[in-house]
């Protein structure tokens, strides 16, 4: 059956999009699977998302327009078999992320000047962007089972402005701004695979930690109650990035054909961020009188774990063709949602194709179309309550990528 390269021929052909649109602000999935490839070997890719996201006010059944912005993400990765037993290898990718504005054309402004996310000249953004360097030492010490492990620097970052009814309005925190300066720190991922070249059977499964960001931060209130906390002096926030669980699973099934699974889960009930001039205004006794929260909110929170699972069938149509097909499903991070990213999981379905002009190199490309799930969305001050202040229904999201791998 010539399984034994036939998973390479496959399984490469999958595009570098595993997330994409995943949950709270899970990204790229974080896959290893090129540490995993045999002998010594390169890869780089991009992947796009083009996400389409509307709801409606429940106050007054306004529509609010696209609010999810399209971005991009690279990913690479070099992997050396230094010798029989021993492995080492560098991983690129950004792990989370988020990229949401809220239009200016939708809804109509108020009487005070104020839509539900913007006011006359300005509507809420946010913008977060994070990556990774997996640096990743392999011991295999049979042909059927490789142990890992190693260290990983990250990064994070971003901007946020706060605009509208839907935050209390130019009088509180529908006029606050945040700049989050870039910060690095570490973390550190393990795990172990399982293989019979033989019969393209491999399996792994990898750990990775929480990872802690001290980041300095730039807090502003344009107007308002609050204006006057810009004489404040910023200073850092805590930023904890969450851990996460990858399961992966292969294992030929006919001549020329490969199924294949991933299961992936990440810990983001046990994140939040909470800024700190935005936190002591947050428990301001105005504020707590109409919130019923003495203690003050945080400014993005989630209430469940993430689950996502993809499962799909890859099979060699030539000696230079390979083709696969894909399905995705993702719970979400629990419903009501942040207003920043509206959404509560999705169904997706994928197809992808690689051509090898050469045994020892390929170029991959596919597409991935998402289903994304109703949610109702609500603000920080609303969080761990049934209110919510609008609803984002019947969206969904484009994803493609391209990838070129190199053995050598």
């Amino acid at each position: 059956m010539k399984l034994k390269t036939l998973s390479t021929a496959i399984l490469l052909a999958t595009v570098p999009m595993t997330g994409a649109f995943a949950a709270a602000m899970d990204r790229s999935g974080q896959s290893i699977s090129a540490f995993l490839q045999p002998g010594n070997y390169f890869e780089a890719g991009i992947s796009v998302l083009d996400p389409t996201v509307s709801g409606t006010a429940n106050a007054n059944g306004s529509t609010l327009a696209d609010m999810g912005d399209d971005y991009y993400f690279p990913s690479a990765a070099l992997k050396l078999q230094l010798t029989d037993h021993f492995s080492f290898g560098l991983l690129y990718d950004q792990p989370f992320g988020a990229d949401a504005t809220y239009s200016l054309t939708d809804p109509a402004l108020s009487p005070t000047g104020e839509g539900l996310f913007r006011n006359a000249t300005e509507s809420t953004e946010v913008q977060v962007k994070s990556q990774n360097i997996s640096m990743i030492f392999g011991f295999q010490p049979t042909e059927n089972w490789n142990i890992y492990g190693g260290g990983v620097y990250q990064t994070v970052k971003g901007d946020l402005q706060l605009r509208g009814l839907g935050y209390g309005g130019a009088s509180t925190f529908g006029s606050y701004n945040a700049n989050i300066k870039e910060d690095g720190s570490t973390g550190w991922l393990a795990g172990f695979a399982y293989q019979i070249p033989d019969i393209a059977l491999k399996a792994s499964l990898t750990y990775r930690s929480e990872i802690d960001h001290d980041p300095a931060i730039t807090e502003t209130f344009n107007t308002g109650l609050f204006a006057g906390f810009n004489a404040l002096p910023n200073s850092n926030t805590s930023i904890t990035t969450p851990q996460s669980i990858n399961l992966d699973f292969q294992t030929g099934i006919m001549a020329d054909t490969v199924a294949f699974a991933n299961v992936r889960w990440v810990e983001w009930s046990n994140f939040s961020i909470r800024p700190p001039k935005f936190g002591t205004a947050s428990a301001n006794p105005a504020v707590a009188a109409s919130t019923g929260k003495p203690n003050g909110f945080d400014l993005v929170a989630y209430s469940d774990d993430q689950i996502s699972a993809t499962v799909g069938v890859g099979r060699k149509l030539s000696e230079q063709w390979a083709s696969n097909v894909s399905v995705g499903w993702d719970s979400g991070a629990g419903n009501p949602v942040t207003t920043l990213g509206p959404t509560e999981g999705y169904w997706n379905v994928g197809l992808g194709l690689q051509f090898s002009p050469a045994p020892n190199y390929f170029i991959a490309g596919g597409v991935k179309y998402f289903w994304l799930g109703d949610a109702d969305a609500q603000s920080g001050a609303q969080f761990n309550t049934p209110v919510t202040i609008a609803k984002f229904e019947d969206n969904d999201a484009l994803a493609y990528g391209l990838k070129m791998g190199y053995r050598f």
